[in-house]
């Protein structure tokens, strides 16, 4: 970087040498490969050659190309088919697309601002003043789950690895349980990491449940781990699809794999229906602040105080759309329907709404 070349120097490759690369990576499903052996299989350069003007040669005309796109973290050279990345790599997932709700920022308490930074949402505002950390631990949120990712927030994406110029990082993530290693991909600039569908589907886990994320020694490499427990039956929150399609909540007993977040957690005996009731709300006009109301209104009939905690709302809100804590905690603020009983815990005033 920083630096000039003369490309008279640099070794010839052509379009065939690229097209042999395309095919290369194609068979290895896409990649990721090292440029060294690219340059094997392709056969390109003469045995006097020196090996690194070789290697730096076909770097830059795999840069240049559209087809391939540069992977490797940080110090790493690593080529994929940017064809055969995978969809949720290339665009972000459905249930992580979030439209922009404005709010006031200056509403929000100290409380709140502490909380929203526990939340681990990669949607809310980045905080530079979060140190470094080996080991975090987040509440998974049910947007989340249904891609199979994990939030970029600020104490967590100093975890993952970093590259001088890829928007996207293919790395190795391990199961802190049995070692096991799969594929992820880190997507930095839409704040989020791919590759653990299957894995959240094999641990059972639910909305609220927590994730532990800690960073190795090898820099490519990611360590995910649950607190499992033996299957038990618990009482927890379960949502449950009304007759017109909205979405309602009752305390039944669930069998929990892992450990999870009292307030957060979401039993959802039926996905298919939660999601349809997401497909719905998608395609309809209901504001967002009658969505918070609703919310508030059916997770107070679990309540004998009928109050309702941010992160419960905040939690529940997000069965049905995409929505940092952000917006829902300036609206809880700015109207004199939702009355704050303390500890962040709310109560909804029926009185105080006018028609």
């Amino acid at each position: 970087a920083g630096r000039w070349f003369p490309r008279a120097l640099l070794v010839e490759v052509n379009t065939g040498h690229l097209n042999l690369a395309e095919a290369v990576l194609d068979m290895a499903g896409g990649g990721p490969a090292e440029t060294a052996d690219l340059i094997d299989q392709i056969e390109l350069g003469q045995v006097e050659e020196n090996p690194k003007l070789v290697e730096f040669s076909l770097d830059l005309a795999l840069q240049e190309d559209n087809r391939f796109d540069e992977v490797g973290p940080a110090g790493e050279v690593l080529w994929f088919l940017n064809r055969l990345e995978p969809d949720a790599v290339r665009e972000t997932p459905q249930y992580l697309q979030y439209e922009p709700i404005d709010y006031d920022r200056s509403l929000l308490s100290s409380e709140m601002l502490s909380l929203e930074k526990e939340l681990d949402d990669e949607l809310s505002p980045s905080d530079k003043s979060i140190h470094e950390l080996d080991t975090v631990t987040i509440r998974l949120l049910l947007p989340h789950l249904l891609s199979g990712t994990l939030p970029l927030s600020p104490r967590v994406e100093s975890l993952f690895p970093t590259a001088y110029e890829a928007p996207r990082i293919r790395f190795i993530l391990v199961d802190g349980d049995n070692k096991e290693k799969f594929p992820g991909w880190v997507v930095r600039e839409k704040g989020y990491v791919y590759g653990l569908r299957d894995w959240y589907e094999s641990k059972g886990l639910m909305p609220g449940s927590y994730v532990r994320i800690s960073r190795r020694k090898n820099l490519g490499e990611v360590v995910v781990d649950i607190d499992s427990q033996r299957s038990s039956r618990d009482w927890v929150k379960t949502a449950l699809i009304g007759s017109d399609g909205g979405v309602v909540f009752a305390m039944l007993k669930q069998i929990v794999n892992a450990a999870y977040d009292d307030r957060m957690a979401i039993a959802i005996p039926d996905l298919d229906a939660l999601v349809a009731a997401w497909d719905t709300m998608k395609k309809s006009s209901l504001p967002f602040e009658r969505v918070v109301v609703n919310m508030v209104r059916e997770l107070s009939k679990l309540n004998p105080q009928s109050h309702v905690h941010v992160a419960e709302l905040y939690a529940a809100v997000n069965l049905i759309r995409r929505c940092p804590p952000g917006p829902i905690m300036a609206l809880l603020e700015s109207r004199p329907w939702f009355i704050h009983v303390g500890d962040l815990h709310y109560r909804f005033d029926d009185s105080e709404v006018t028609s």
